[in-house]
């Protein structure tokens, strides 16, 4: 069994001199502790403490391909010595644009940001650009980035976020401006006649409809059949521009992304993560008549130091490049995904274990309750968060990290010696589980 004492002294020597040790957050709940690392590579990380984990966090999504994987690294190296951000354009640009065009069925028109939570906050822009309405719609328990006008309902406590069917918009941070609840109307994911209503009394002040098209971040929800093609649909005869958040599925379920892989077109799409295998950058993409909005007549401000920067984009094309060079890579995924997700769920039936496994082989959630499903947020709060989190704790412990909050990322790296080797560190983990009832 794995220990991270090492971890442990680093992570109270940051405190001293990093604000809360750690630079985000989010890495707060990592289990068992907020880890140190030496290096990753392919699927594995080497950290402070002697340890390779098989990981299954990747960065929170963005190694598709594995870490350090050199069908990026090389290109990235080579283009250094042109020059990093230079305030001006290069073909790089035009390239990854004609690229993206030719794989998203909605992007007619291409711009580049950074993070995904400025890409969010843009696509919402030029929404507001376009309709001159004020509010946008999105889903309870979505999380759209951690700026103040979308950092809303993302993991809402019950006592606050009112009634199921028509739920309360909620901060989720001190400090965050009062009138940004103003902004947001919230609504149940995967319920249509819910939506239907708020589209029929609200519909003339909402300019979007956000939402991510499988709900990764919690839960790893798909969309019931026919939901996507319904909100689409309303969507229109509201007048509001959808925008689907595929940070998260773009181009890992599928190099057209999940609108692709549904065969639901939106007005907009926000990517990140994936498409630079790690490199920070992320795109806006959708319909001509509101993306050019950003031009000068349009007088929709998009702008940026980093935008378009030559060390991201570069590596955006080798990742789309090394993607679309293997027309059997994303079945190979997928079935490794697959056979994982039985093996846990046969591993849970055999200790006993209330094991909920769900979503896709390239994304996927555990966990810990006796229900057959979920299917909005409001299932997953009904959850035994604790117990999730003490899962990913033991399986740390085994050698496999994953998210406290039960998603598991897999990555072009892993294989079926990765998936072997996990499943008996997930029979190791669901044991000690069952020791500490």
């Amino acid at each position: 069994m794995l220990s991270f004492d090492e971890s442990a002294a680093l992570f109270e020597q940051a405190r001293a001199s990093v604000a809360g040790g750690t630079s985000s957050n989010v890495r707060y709940a990592e289990a068992p502790a907020p880890l140190f690392f030496e290096r990753a590579e392919g699927p594995f990380l080497y950290d402070v403490d002697g340890n390779r984990l098989i990981d299954y966090v990747i960065g929170n999504g963005p190694a598709f391909l594995g870490h350090a994987a050199p069908a990026v690294n090389g290109p990235v190296a080579a283009s250094l010595a042109n020059g990093q951000s230079i305030a001006g354009q290069h073909r790089g640009e035009i390239r990854l644009a004609e690229k993206i065009k030719a794989l998203v069925p909605s992007a007619e028109l291409v711009r580049f940001s950074v993070t995904g939570s400025e890409a969010v906050h843009g696509a919402i822009r030029l929404a507001r650009g376009y309709t001159g309405r004020p509010k946008y719609l999105k889903f309870e328990g979505q999380y759209h980035g951690w700026l103040d006008n979308t950092f809303i309902s993302t993991k809402p406590g019950l006592n606050e976020a009112g009634p199921r069917e028509t739920p309360a918009p909620v901060l989720m941070s001190r400090g965050q401006a009062a009138h940004a609840v103003d902004e947001a109307i919230i609504a149940p994911w995967n319920d249509v006649e819910a939506l239907a209503r708020t589209l029929e009394r609200q519909g003339r002040e909402i300019a979007a409809v956000i939402t991510e098209p499988a709900m990764c971040n919690a839960g790893v929800i798909p969309p019931k059949p026919g939901y996507l093609q319904a909100m689409r649909e309303l969507a229109t005869k509201a007048g509001c521009v959808l925008i689907f958040d595929e940070v998260i599925t773009g181009f890992r379920l599928g190099l057209a992304g999940a609108q692709g892989r549904f065969g639901v077109t939106p007005d907009l799409s926000v990517f990140a993560k994936a498409v630079a295998n790690g490199f920070p950058l992320s795109v806006i993409a959708g319909k001509r008549a509101i993306m050019e909005l950003v031009e000068p007549r349009g007088q929709v401000v998009h702008s940026g130091t980093y935008n378009g920067n030559i060390t991201a984009v570069t590596a955006a094309i080798a990742t789309l490049d090394a993607l679309s060079a293997d027309p059997g890579a994303y079945q190979r995924l997928e079935q490794h995904g697959e056979r994982l997700m039985a093996g846990i769920r046969a591993s849970a039936k055999k200790h006993g274990e209330p094991l909920l496994v769900q979503g896709y082989g390239s994304i996927f959630c555990t966990l810990c309750t006796e229900a057959a499903a979920v299917h909005d947020f409001r299932d997953v709060a009904a959850t035994d968060g604790n117990r999730t989190a003490q899962f990913a704790g033991a399986l740390a412990r085994h050698g496999v990290r994953t998210t406290a909050r039960g998603v598991w990322f897999l990555s072009m790296a892993h294989g079926d010696a990765e998936v072997d080797a996990t499943l008996a560190a997930v029979d190791k983990a669901l044991a000690d589980l069952g020791r500490s009832r």
